[in-house]
């Protein structure tokens, strides 16, 4: 018994701000410093017996210091109570949560806007994603190919938690994710803009009234959403029947029954690489 008591006596000097949440990794913990989109209270460092740990995590230590967060320097078994053993590599912040943000707030880019005025956009769109693993690395995706905005629907969806950050490698702190409750009205008004709205489908054979073609052989020539269902399920009838064609990847060879589709996140990565390799081509 008397083992126990000295990280629970640490974990318990650690009392959090209420409301608060731990992100924890250098990625989160850099990108949410040096952004400062919401309240930062304290940055915990992992001390160092007879040297000064690592350059990183100094800087880190360095960055909170300049936005006035306090530092704690404390041992590594103290961070891994903080964020339940996940893999912080010597750094935890305690921030305040970040929502996502309404669309209703935002400025709306009109089609055809962007820095040479006649770039396309490209936005994604997520139902019912619940597994902030797959959230996290939709949004690394998303934000390494160009996505210009990400929209989730606020019921059935994963919350943009700590781990969604760290499985994002930070990309959730830089990038602004939307909600909407009210998906199919959405994709309705945007198509009414002038947008084109696409599916994406693992079994082509599973949708009725919505042309299915090959990612490959899609022609991007209009602002567009790309909408993306839920792991196992796919998109809603409802929402099928709001995009004017569905793209699919095609297999590279005869499938086993089980393994005959991809994660949601690499779907995802592969579907936007497609579109998004035409724009370079296009020279746009």
């Amino acid at each position: 018994a008397g083992k126990g008591k000295g990280p629970e006596r640490k974990a318990l000097a650690l009392e959090r701000t209420k409301g608060s949440e731990i992100l924890f990794g250098t990625a989160p913990c850099g990108l949410a410093l040096a952004r400062a989109r919401r309240a930062l209270f304290r940055l915990f460092v992992k001390e160092q017996r007879g040297g000064s740990g690592r350059p990183l995590r100094a800087e880190l230590a360095l960055q909170a210091a300049a936005r006035g967060v306090p530092v704690l320097h404390v041992p590594g078994r103290a961070l891994d109570a903080l964020c339940w053993g996940r893999p912080h590599q010597g750094v935890c912040l305690e921030v305040a949560p970040l929502p996502f943000r309404s669309l209703r707030d935002a400025e709306e880019p009109r089609p055809g806007d962007g820095e040479s005025g006649r770039r396309q956009l490209l936005w994604l769109v997520l139902e019912h994603i619940q597994d902030p693993m797959n959230l996290g690395a939709l949004l690394r995706a998303a934000y390494f190919l160009g996505v210009d905005r990400v929209v989730a629907t606020r019921s059935n969806s994963c919350p943009l938690t700590p781990v969604v950050s760290k499985a994002s490698a930070g990309a959730m702190e830089v990038f602004d994710v939307y909600s909407t409750d009210d998906l199919q009205g959405f994709l309705k008004a945007k198509r009414a803009e002038g947008w084109e709205v696409v599916g994406t489908v693992s079994r082509p054979e599973d949708v009725e009234d919505v042309p299915v073609i090959s990612c490959s052989e899609f022609q991007w020539d209009k602002p567009l959403i790309v909408v993306i269902g839920s792991e196992g399920e796919g998109l809603s009838l409802e929402t099928q029947l709001q995009c004017q064609r569905m793209l699919a990847i095609p297999p590279g060879r005869a499938l086993h029954p089980g393994i005959d589709s991809l994660n949601v996140s690499v779907a995802a990565g592969i579907i936007l690489h497609s579109i998004c390799s035409q724009k370079r081509r296009h020279g746009d």
